[in-house]
């Protein structure tokens, strides 16, 4: 029996929501370790200054460092891996040894309490933010394979919704238990020993571990491709072969290019914005949960908002916008010296930063050419630009926060990754983005 054009259309809509499902389940790892409660349990649980190889480093000079080596890990792994998934036909394989990977390194932070187990804490922190980035490769290359290039936007911010939806419901859970750990069954030597914030660690790892079971069931199956023999060079042989034909279409070169500049400066900002307010505006970590939640609520909208702003004009324009809004962050928190003023930021980061992570996985997928096989490859040199963006973005940061005793500088230098994202941009045509 033939499959009938509904039951096409309903493996379709099973496949599109597996891939949003896939947001909903990882995003806990993006807002809860990365952004909310992680950096500031690290700032607090650590010495302000830890020594290392002979010298003396900040404690967020050191979790900058941390997040730059975990990402220039990945960015080596991350084409070989997906090149070679791509050639045996092992994307959903691979997608689930880094889901699963990941989670065992989120529960594996609930035994990081302090300085003592502070190789715990880095061991587990730099083993979670490998693997997500490395899952999110092969995440990332099935949105041009489930919907035509119209509906990629859509289907995007669809994804980062839920990404934050699902995400917020976790942290909610989280705030509770650490404000209200009677409600959880916590003793008072349990809440002495930060069991209610370590717990919510775990809880991290068993969401991703869980929710993402059900993209595995129902995203398209991989595609059996026949070979005599299994090749590590295969995997940069097909790499070569994608960064062989982005050097012949400007757009996509200056594109990427463009990412890798405004990149650096949005994920430094994701990383290192609790640990800015903590030390630098005088934060309590109960007060930046609640900002970065507030944060994730104004996020969903930007999100569509700006795909809105897309369809109205064009993904280049949207962007443009958003990178400008970047740039008066960057000079306000310069300036800032009070909470409330604080709050304002966090309000604007929330509405640009939904949006530009939608709109620039979209906009790539546009650019990119359809016909070609191998299309995991060509995310894979996406992520990996991504990658190296971040180890950038964050190293910088670190640097000039050791040299100058302040992240207040750190922030500024920012500005120049967003400015020169803006200029390349402006290079890309518009003309150049697939429309149907």
């Amino acid at each position: 029996m033939y499959p009938t054009k509904r039951n096409m259309s309903q493996q379709n809509s099973k496949a599109e929501l597996g891939w949003v499902i896939f947001d909903w389940a990882n995003s806990s790892y993006s807002l809860v370790i990365s952004t909310a409660i992680f950096p500031t349990f690290f700032i607090a649980m650590t010495d302000a200054k830890i020594p290392f190889m002979g010298f003396s480093l900040s404690n967020s000079a050191v979790y900058s460092f941390a997040v730059a080596f975990a990402y220039l890990v990945v960015s080596f792994l991350s084409p070989v891996l997906s090149g070679i998934a791509d050639y045996g036909g092992h994307r959903k394989l691979f997608m689930r040894i880094f889901t699963t990977l990941g989670s065992l390194c989120c529960m594996l932070l609930f035994f990081f309490d302090g300085m003592e187990h502070l190789w715990i804490g880095l061991i587990a922190f730099m083993g979670a933010a490998t693997c997500h980035a490395g899952s999110l490769v092969f995440y990332d290359s099935y949105l041009s394979e489930l919907v035509p290039p119209k509906r990629s936007d859509k289907l995007s911010a669809r994804g980062y919704a839920f990404g934050y939806v699902g995400s917020v419901i976790l942290l909610i859970t989280n705030i509770l238990m650490i404000q209200i750990p009677d409600w959880f069954g916590f003793t008072e030597e349990m809440v002495k020993n930060h069991v209610p914030v370590r717990m919510a660690f775990f809880t991290v790892g068993a969401w991703w571990l869980g929710f993402s079971q059900l993209s595995f069931a129902w995203l398209p199956k991989d595609k059996t491709v026949a070979s005599k023999k299994f090749l590590l060079s295969e995997g940069l042989h097909e790499l070569q072969k994608a960064w062989k034909q982005i050097q012949t279409q400007d757009s996509v070169f200056y594109y990427l290019a463009a990412f890798f500049c405004y990149s650096a400066g949005v994920q430094t900002v994701v990383y290192l914005a609790s640990p800015f307010a903590q030390k630098e505006l005088g934060f309590e970590s109960s007060e930046l949960i609640i900002v970065i939640l507030l944060l994730q609520i104004v996020a969903i909208g930007g999100a569509y908002i700006f795909a809105h702003v897309s369809k109205l004009t064009n993904n280049l324009v949207s962007m443009k916008w958003m990178l400008l809004i970047w740039v008066v962050i960057c000079i306000a928190c310069y300036f800032i010296h009070t909470k409330i003023h604080f709050y304002f930021i966090a309000g604007m980061v929330g509405m640009v930063i939904g949006g530009i992570q939608a709109i620039s996985r979209s906009t790539y997928s546009k650019l990119l050419p359809h016909d070609h096989r191998d299309i995991t490859c060509f995310f894979s040199f996406y992520d990996v630009v991504y990658y190296i963006s971040i180890v950038s973005g964050t190293l910088l940061f670190g640097l000039i926060e050791q040299i100058f005793g302040s992240m207040r500088y750190s922030v500024l230098s920012l500005i120049m990754f967003f400015v020169l994202g803006f200029i390349l941009i402006s290079k890309v045509k518009k003309e150049h983005l697939a429309t149907e």
